[in-house]
């Protein structure tokens, strides 16, 4: 059982910065895929990046445009999301997602029913 715990949200100003970090307990982090994910007010959620196990391989939602970025550092037993040019559209809850399932789908780890552990969230408000 892996417990996540997100942290680094608030509210900021278009256009600034912010780094979100999520810290896994209970399970062995260098052996998950994570996955980041938001969900604004009254829309549906919304799958942002994932990393592999090893930190090497990721991919991002292309309507970031490029201004998001996940990492991982094993030994913190963190996964990070680095946060850039935000805009009042970005206000979220953002939440971080673990599994350990190793899957060939092209598509399995932009899917949340892919991942099996989920942090509480934190809120991000990007205000104009």
């Amino acid at each position: 059982q892996v417990q996540l715990v997100e942290s680094g949200g608030g509210l900021v100003q278009a256009g600034k910065s912010l780094r979100l970090s999520c810290v896994a307990s209970g399970g062995i982090f260098s052996s998950y895929w994570m996955g980041w994910f938001r969900q604004p007010p009254g829309k549906e959620r919304e799958w942002l990046a994932y990393i592999n196990p090893g930190g090497e391989r990721t991919l991002h939602a292309d309507s970031l445009k490029g201004r998001f970025t996940i990492s991982r550092d094993n030994a913190q037993n963190t996964v990070y999301l680095e946060m850039n040019s935000l805009k009042p559209e970005d206000t979220a809850v953002y939440r971080c997602a673990a599994t350990s399932v190793l899957s060939y789908s092209s598509t399995y780890y932009n899917s949340a029913e892919g991942y099996d552990f989920w942090g509480q969230g934190t809120q991000v408000t990007v205000s104009s």
